[in-house]
């Protein structure tokens, strides 16, 4: 596939949760897309369904009580169009697409390796399983992604196990297991968590670097507003499930339209400037207890109307590609934005 070909399109994604307190809407009809050789950035707070979109695209909700009940997961793959949700989880084929078109950095690189298993053990177990490779080609393939994500004697440390590897070793060893089958898309989820800052840099050039030379797709989920401004090409704003903004990198940056995105962005500390530090009041609500017919953003908004309390804002869009899910910018209505 060449560079700006459709790789993947999101169209309205829910995925629903069965708590003892009732349905928890995690993701609410949210959409995006994702084109060959680009990467687009998911952020927004704690809570707000940033990962388990990232589990929905991979066909990950865990089970049985969460589930996708709507939307689709097209992927344009070398065999065709196909909607991942409509493959079970477990199916042959979703484990044909899982791990070898698209693969997945999960946080906290510790937690997500196996303790009791060497990392050339974890490493050649997904190349064995999706290239067809015997053990011994499958650990020369091992031991060139563990040199080309840059660690040192990459032969001796395939027979370390990950309690020997220090918190950036683990992280390249794990996007060292996301790239060995050469995937198309990439999702990382808080890719450089618990890392220093020196170490991040490392792993964002490093995942540059690969990007470049593979020409894959990346999905960056994070909380960092940096490192989206240095590593995406267009942005999703999510907030309690919604996908509430979704542009080029430097439209939410300069020109962000929905309050929350503009909230986020005050709330950044600027270097040189000395004031106090802006926050966004409240906290997200509980998705539990919310019901539709109203923008959940509304009491933490300080441009809220009346409107916004009674009524679930549509979608709206610039025909620039830039869209927008908030009452303020009523093109149909008012044809500028209202105040």
């Amino acid at each position: 596939m060449a560079k700006g070909d459709r790789l993947l399109d999101v169209v309205d994604l829910s995925t629903h949760f069965r708590t003892e307190e009732g349905i928890l809407r995690a993701v609410d009809r949210v959409s995006f897309h994702l084109d060959q050789g680009e990467t687009l950035g998911i952020v927004g707070e704690s809570g707000c369904g940033k990962s388990i979109t990232a589990k929905s695209v991979m066909n990950l909700v865990p089970q049985p009580r969460g589930s996708i009940v709507g939307g689709k997961v097209l992927y344009h793959g070398n065999n065709g169009t196909v909607d991942i949700t409509s493959y079970h989880h477990q199916s042959r084929e979703m484990r044909k697409i899982r791990g070898n078109e698209i693969s997945m950095i999960f946080q906290e690189p510790m937690t997500s390796l196996n303790p009791v298993f060497t990392i050339g053990d974890q490493l050649m177990e997904a190349i064995m399983l999706h290239q067809r490779l015997g053990r011994a080609q499958a650990r020369q393939r091992a031991a060139e992604m563990l040199a080309r994500v840059k660690i040192s004697n990459p032969e001796q440390r395939l027979d370390r196990y990950p309690h020997e590897f220090s918190g950036g070793m683990r992280q390249r060893a794990m996007i060292a297991m996301a790239l060995s089958c050469n995937p198309q898309i990439l999702i990382a989820d808080e890719p450089t968590t618990a890392l220093d800052v020196t170490v991040e840099a490392q792993i964002l050039n490093l995942m540059q670097d690969l990007q470049d030379e593979m020409g894959m797709a990346i999905i960056m989920i994070t909380h960092d507003l940096g490192v989206i401004a240095g590593m995406a090409d267009r942005v999703l704003v999510m907030y309690a499930g919604w996908g509430v903004e979704r542009a080029t990198t430097e439209q939410v940056f300069y020109t962000p339209k929905h309050p929350y995105a503009t909230a986020l962005l005050q709330s950044i500390p600027k270097i040189g400037v000395r004031k106090r530090l802006t926050s966004i009041p409240g906290s997200v609500p509980d998705l539990n207890n919310v019901e539709g017919g109203w923008c959940y953003f509304a009491p933490r908004c300080a441009e809220a109307m009346d409107i916004c309390r009674q009524k679930e804002p549509p979608t709206f869009d610039d025909d620039e590609g830039h869209t927008v899910k908030c009452w303020l910018w009523d093109k149909q209505q008012t044809g500028i934005k209202a105040g």
